[in-house]
């Protein structure tokens, strides 16, 4: 299971990094892995106000969907059109290519309480022995 060191997570699998006061968002390699195969994912639109926890997107796959919720309290000032176009860039590349939208943050330093790495892996169930 890839947990890039340096990201913050959500107890909901979103990932979350930090640049200035946006934080760029998008769902974890275990939430990927999961869902499997994404055929559709819902954004929420360039302008809206979120708080922290809203529901505000979807991604959906063959076997489920899964809300995503805003880690942080701000204003959405981008969305990741392609992922909507080919929601497998998502699967293929979570923490790349695959992300999904932006906020300007209405307080940078609510990233802080998010959880690190290592509090991320504690909540993943432990894979099975080979």
């Amino acid at each position: 299971m890839n947990v890039p060191r340096e990201l913050r997570y959500t107890k909901t699998h979103e990932w979350v990094k930090l640049d200035g006061n946006i934080v760029t968002v998008g769902v974890t390699d275990f939430a990927q892995e999961q869902l499997s195969d994404l055929t559709y994912v819902e954004l929420p639109d360039v302008d809206d106000e979120v708080a922290a926890s809203d529901e505000i997107g979807v991604v959906e796959s063959v076997k489920a969907a899964s809300d995503v919720y805003a880690p942080v309290a701000g204003v959405i000032v981008e969305v990741n059109r392609d992922v909507q176009e080919t929601p497998e860039i998502v699967n293929s590349d979570p923490y790349g290519a695959g992300w999904l939208f932006k906020i300007r943050a209405s307080d940078p330093d609510d990233v802080d309480s998010l959880l690190d790495a290592d509090q991320y892996e504690e909540l993943l169930p432990e894979a099975p022995e080979e």
